[in-house]
């Protein structure tokens, strides 16, 4: 169990919490674009170690790096002033078909998440082959994560070409804290039913 925190620790510090450092502490000093690529650097480094290390790309770190890079893209794309509001969305929006689109693939993206916070857990592999509730669960997950990240870029659209930009600036936020806080609930809800469902059956 300690060993599974501090797998998800490190993995949180290292593909989340440091390209957001990096970027932030750069972005007063040189343009969007410098600070956004220095960020990538980060998860880069972490897949091509685990790369070598495991000889498996890490899909989390591949994950965050792919969104870096794609909101590199956006930056270059330049663009009228609601199109810059709505970068974030436009890559969210791509996110949320790569977690649709992994759905067709042996595993689904989530799979890949939970084994890199499981310390690459062998006991994933062995379940995922001899239970299909359990190969289930991973693929409603990532439907529900696809669907929602799609979900908040299809709003934001919409807000930004209806609303004004102040208010557009002002109702935003509501709506994609809104829609992540209410798939966390119930991405944490359905995790915890499965869970006693399981125990229950073991009984």
């Amino acid at each position: 169990m300690t060993k599974s925190k501090n797998a998800i620790i490190v993995t949180l510090i290292v593909n989340i919490v440091l390209p957001y450092v990096v970027y932030t502490l750069l972005l007063p000093h040189t343009s969007s674009l410098v600070a956004l690529s220095a960020a990538a650097i980060v998860p880069l480094i972490d897949t091509v170690y685990s790369l070598i290390h495991t000889r498996k790309v890490d899909m989390f770190s591949g994950f965050i790096f792919l969104g870096l890079v794609l909101g590199i893209a956006a930056v270059l794309l330049g663009g009228d002033e609601r199109f810059i509001l709505l970068r974030e969305s436009y890559v969210t929006g791509i996110m949320g078909l790569v977690f649709l689109g992994s759905l067709l693939a042996a595993r689904p993206l989530i799979f890949y998440f939970a084994e890199r916070f499981a310390g690459r857990d062998p006991e994933m592999h062995d379940k995922w082959n001899r239970l299909p509730a359990y190969r289930q669960t991973f693929r409603r997950m990532t439907a529900v994560w696809g669907v929602a990240l799609l979900l908040e870029a299809c709003v934001k659209v919409g807000l930004v070409y209806t609303l004004s930009i102040p208010a557009f600036l002002a109702v935003s936020p509501f709506a994609t804290y809104g829609i992540l806080a209410l798939t966390i609930w119930w991405n944490v809800t359905y995790v915890k039913r499965v869970k006693r469902e399981a125990a229950l059956n073991r009984k």
